[in-house]
């Protein structure tokens, strides 16, 4: 299974963020059990990291759960792999294709 940190660098490589919106990237946030017991969720700082060397400005958004399966339902593309980390689940917004520089 591939893990989602190594399909996030490859998709970033191809996909371009938004940079019209402040927040390109979007997580579920952490139910308020979850946030009770103070669960960690240590792929986030990977998608964090991932994003800031695609050019990402800003942190992940964090969305509330049922938001966040409504917002996946409208999704155009979705991958699934095989990542089992909790909170792993990530929503990206495409930015423009920028056309190749002409010379």
């Amino acid at each position: 299974a591939l893990p989602i940190s190594r399909l996030l660098e490859a998709i970033l490589k191809l996909l371009p963020l938004d940079t019209y919106v402040d927040l390109p990237a979007a997580v579920m946030a952490l139910v308020e059990d979850d946030r009770r017991r103070g669960l960690q969720t240590p792929v986030w700082a990977k998608y964090t990291e991932l994003l800031g060397k695609a050019g990402a400005q800003s942190c992940l958004e964090k969305v509330e759960r049922f938001a966040f399966y409504e917002r996946a339902k409208k999704a155009f593309a979705v991958v699934a792999t095989g990542e089992t980390a909790l909170y792993g689940n990530l929503i990206l917004k495409k930015g423009v294709l920028a056309p190749e520089e002409q010379t």
